[in-house]
């Protein structure tokens, strides 16, 4: 048991201190998994269960499943039934995605309660969506028990997503690194999809956008298989689009996109030309690893371990794009693009629904064999045009 108060308190610690007025006397569902834990790391649907008796009547999981137990996209979680509180678990990683009138019958209030991870493809932000969306269109509040942007509330990276290229792992145009919580995110949805969900944020209290996860006094407790620990996170934003790539991204190993390459990369020629773009706040240091599952399992493949010394300068998006390119000018008959499907896109490219563009891609093989590449050109977007944009729906100084 943690015997002091938190220096920040989440939304879920402030929803059971302070009970909304929403929630009075109101039936409600809880869209949480086994990330949505409380100061004492106890999860939200037993703290809800007992600051509220009887009354959260229904839960929702998101991509993954509940508990986590499902890793790779595209493999989907079935309802189940939570025995010890007796409760339907209704999951939204499945045949639908977006919840029914049946799912959501008889509820007064739907309670959001996840661990966003500050980039666009997570697609925890997606299932928010389609529930407020749901919920707008039943009559039925949402109340998003707020937690902290891991990589803080202040830096932007990779250019908004065009509109072209919406799907699952991005249905609005946001950048790949957003900066906001989740509650931010959903204000900013609701109004500028014109949505019209009622919807309640219960804010974090003590956290500021400087505010990286290390800065806080609160374990990490992973949100998905895949980015068990802060370090994955903090590359996450760029890591993500070697997805879109035959280069493994780590899966299948114990340090999940911290870690990346394949049996064709040579990690010392790789270091050497990832040298050439100065990358700050970030060290490379040659691996080979097996993968025990997903891209090249049971083969051995070269590549790097991505090292973060000074989380503030490090550009995780840069740095990927950087690696990116580098393999395909080291190896250009071994490194390629992967076809669809990707997460229920089954046409356009997977790079191009993870970036949110197809110039990407298309400027890596047409520029990569230039001994003047630069990352940075690949993320030169109008930053200060997203920043009066999401102005009017922040909550945090």
């Amino acid at each position: 048991m943690i015997s002091s108060p938190p220096p920040i308190a989440f939304g879920l610690d402030r929803c059971v201190s302070e009970q909304p007025k929403v929630l009075e006397g109101a039936r409600f569902g809880l869209l949480a998994n086994m990330g949505s834990v409380d100061c004492e790391l106890r999860y939200a649907w037993d703290v809800l269960h007992e600051a509220f008796p009887g009354r959260l009547v229904r839960l929702f999981s998101p991509q993954h499943g509940l508990w986590g137990e499902q890793q790779a996209n595209m493999v989907e979680s079935m309802h189940s039934h939570h025995a010890r509180l007796d409760l339907p678990v209704f999951s939204l990683y499945a045949d639908r995605r977006k919840p029914t009138d049946e799912m959501l019958d008889g509820l007064d209030a739907l309670v959001i309660d996840l661990q966003d991870v500050g980039t666009r493809v997570y697609t925890f932000v997606w299932t928010a969506t389609y529930c407020i969306e749901a919920c707008a269109e039943a009559g039925i509040p949402v109340i998003v028990l707020d937690r902290p942007n891991p990589l803080g509330g202040i830096v932007a990276e990779g250019p908004p997503l065009d509109p072209e290229f919406r799907s699952f792992v991005g249905l609005a145009s946001i950048p790949m690194r957003h900066g906001l919580t989740l509650g931010e995110l959903l204000r900013l949805i609701n109004a500028e999809h014109k949505i019209g969900a009622e919807l309640h944020v219960v804010s974090l209290s003590g956290w500021n956008r400087s505010n990286l996860w290390n800065d806080l006094d609160r374990p990490w407790v992973l949100p998905s298989p895949n980015v068990p620990r802060i370090g994955g996170v903090q590359v996450y934003p760029g890591q993500v689009m070697l997805e879109g790539t035959n280069l493994s991204e780590g899966r299948g190993t114990t340090t999940p996109f911290e870690w990346c390459g394949a049996p064709f990369v040579d990690a010392d020629r790789l270091i050497d030309v990832l040298a050439e773009s100065k990358l700050p706040g970030v060290v490379f240091r040659a691996v080979r690893f097996i993968p025990t599952f997903d891209k090249w399992k049971g083969e051995s493949c070269g590549g790097v371990a991505i090292h973060v010394t000074e989380a503030a300068s490090f550009r995780p998006y840069r740095a990927t794009v950087a690696i990116l390119a580098a393999c395909r000018r080291l190896w250009p008959s071994e490194f390629g693009w992967l076809d669809p499907p990707y997460e229920y896109e089954t046409v356009k490219k997977p790079i191009e629904i993870i970036d949110g563009r197809a110039t990407l891609h298309e400027a890596i093989d047409a520029t990569a064999f230039d001994n003047r590449f630069d990352p940075a050109a690949l993320d030169d977007w109008d930053r200060e045009s997203w920043r009066r944009r999401v102005e009017p729906y922040l909550l945090y100084e």
